[in-house]
């Protein structure tokens, strides 16, 4: 009976963590890596269109990204999206192609990053533990109509705190690793 309940909040913690893991993948750490600009929406003909599907976006150099597109029209529409955007890059194009240089990381940049990923790991296990309450509170209902005995709600909740703190050290894990990506020179 209380088994799906800790399923359930299994699967949403995963959820979160994957989340929090691909944003960290976004996050610009130095290297020119073209996850950086999954985050990036370019108002296309008045859709909101991630600019992954847009075009082909390659890393020739280290220091470089390439974001070949498929309708040069829209070039401009791009070099204003990652203007807005918080990547701090500047885009220069030849009619045909972006390149956009990825910036050496100065040391105040990294420590905002640091903060960044510190703070979606912080977002993360709040979520997690927000999920964790919820199930404590559907474990205590099926205790409270008699669908489960005592011991079955302590197991439940014993065995639901254990995975919560397993899915927190994963994230914690993930933050410790993407703040020395970011720290190193």
């Amino acid at each position: 009976m209380y088994r799906e309940v800790i399923d359930n909040a299994k699967a949403k913690m995963v959820k979160t963590k994957e989340f929090y893991q691909r944003d960290m993948l976004s996050l610009r750490a130095g290297r020119a890596n073209p996850q950086i600009l999954d985050r990036i929406t370019v108002d296309y003909y008045g859709t909101t269109t991630p600019l992954k599907q847009m075009g082909n976006i390659n890393s020739p150099e280290p220091r470089l990204l390439t974001i070949a597109l498929w309708d040069p029209k829209a070039i401009p529409l791009v070099e204003k999206a990652i203007q807005k955007s918080d990547l701090g890059m500047n885009p220069s194009n030849d009619g045909k192609l972006i390149r956009l240089v990825v910036p050496e990381l100065n040391e105040e940049r990294r420590k905002e990053l640091t903060k960044v990923v510190r703070k979606g790991a912080e977002e993360a296990k709040v979520a997690m533990r927000n999920t964790r309450r919820d199930a404590m509170d559907q474990i205590k209902k099926l205790k409270k109509d008699s669908q489960i005995t005592e011991d079955d709600q302590r197991k439940a909740e014993d065995e639901l705190q254990k995975m919560t703190d397993a899915q927190i050290k994963d994230v914690d894990k993930i933050a410790a690793e993407k703040e020395k990506e970011i720290m190193e020179v």
